[in-house]
């Protein structure tokens, strides 16, 4: 009964009556338990009394002690050990007709078992042990466990989604986000900035603005642009017109709710805004998806900008690089609970602005500041140590 795979129980008790009548059984394990354990006992201890007054008229009271280490090895292997080691491997061959017995077994002994879990249950009580409810919900460590444990049946590349969709809710917006200086952005009263920015942009959307960049007033998609060339209405009112309603995240937002969000609200980008109002960045939908199924864009060329391995091992990486993203690229694990970027991870560890040819360990990663310009880390060098 307590080896019994509960997950496979459920799917079977949806056509099987005994399937159905054991899970019924396990949802009220006190009678359960209470009434295995009244039986066994009072077997054993039936079966002991008969040895005893048998082994005293067939031989005589010195013959008790080996009567009692008889019928001891007798119950261990053939009443303890073997069946139940047999029930262990086979659960589901036993519990199922067993479900028959005990639940008739239930019945008779009820009112006898419930006195015995009341008395049982002050006595815990008296000693301090809480009655509480015990908690069948999974954690999120223990469904990873289960995935890593069902690779036979799931394929290594599912598995890996499975499990990156689980840790979907442990990750914030914030922790895949495009940063606030790195968005490309258009003032709305310059028209001459306007069509250069539409003649050299390489995104998908530009951001605009009305007279300063903090105050953001929607979001430009290139493909409408594109439609007024091809119609021949292209103009800076028409262009104007195409602006749409920027959509704002607040920071702290998990992946999971904002994949949600973005379903609902039919959006693939949006603003993180932080708990003044202010723009921190921008999450993309994509950028979700392949916190699922990993990178399926072409923008391969960034990661390898961003990291090059030297000939001596070592990285040169660029320190506004995501903190995630380098732990997966160079499979280390520096931490991600506070600093989100390298270059943040620095400055929290020196609580300084670093100068050139400063190194510093973190973890058992070496990191020496190659180039710095403008009070800003531009290029730093990373070691694996043994």
């Amino acid at each position: 009964m307590m080896a019994i795979n509960r997950y496979r129980l459920k799917a079977l008790s949806k056509n099987n009556k005994s399937a159905k009548r054991t899970e019924k059984l396990l949802n009220d394990i006190d009678h359960l338990i209470g009434t295995i354990l009244l039986g066994n006992n009072f077997v054993n201890i039936f079966a002991s009394s008969i040895a005893t007054v048998l082994a005293i008229k067939l031989w005589g009271e010195g013959s008790v002690v080996l009567a009692s280490i008889t019928l001891t090895f007798v119950i261990l292997i053939f009443a303890e050990t073997t069946p139940k080691t047999f029930a262990a491997k086979n659960p589901e061959k036993i519990a199922l007709p067993a479900a028959i017995i005990i639940e008739t077994l239930i019945k008779l002994f009820k009112p006898f078992v419930w006195l015995i879990a009341k008395i049982s249950k002050i006595i815990l009580r008296l000693l301090g042990v809480k009655d509480d409810k015990q908690d069948n919900n999974l954690s999120s460590e223990e469904l990873k466990m289960i995935v890593g444990d069902a690779k036979p049946i799931i394929a290594s590349n599912y598995q890996k989604m499975l499990l990156n969709i689980i840790d979907l809710e442990k990750v914030k917006v914030e922790d895949i986000m495009i940063p606030r200086h790195e968005l490309i952005s258009v003032d709305i009263n310059k028209p001459d900035e306007i069509v250069k920015q539409l003649g050299r942009i390489q995104h998908t959307r530009l951001l605009t603005y009305d007279n300063s960049s903090d105050n953001i007033t929607g979001i430009l998609h290139m493909r409408d642009v594109v439609n007024l060339y091809a119609k021949g209405n292209f103009s800076i009112s028409n262009v104007l017109e195409l602006i749409r309603e920027p959509y704002f995240v607040p920071e702290g937002t998990s992946l999971a709710h904002q994949l949600e969000h973005f379903q609902q609200q039919q959006r693939r980008l949006g603003l993180i805004v932080d708990e003044y109002g202010e723009v921190r960045g921008l999450v993309v939908l994509e950028d979700i998806l392949e916190e699922i199924v990993g990178q399926f864009t072409s923008n391969q060329n960034e990661s390898i900008e961003e990291i090059t391995q030297q000939k001596d091992g070592s990285y040169l990486v660029d320190p506004r690089i995501s903190i995630r993203e380098l732990n997966t690229m160079l499979k280390i694990n520096l931490s991600v609970t506070k600093a989100k970027t390298l270059n943040g991870l620095i400055l929290e560890e020196l609580q300084s602005i670093p100068k050139r040819d400063i190194s510093l360990k973190i973890n058992n990663i070496l990191i020496e500041i190659m180039q710095i310009s403008e009070q800003t880390i531009k290029l730093v060098k990373l070691t694996k140590l043994d």
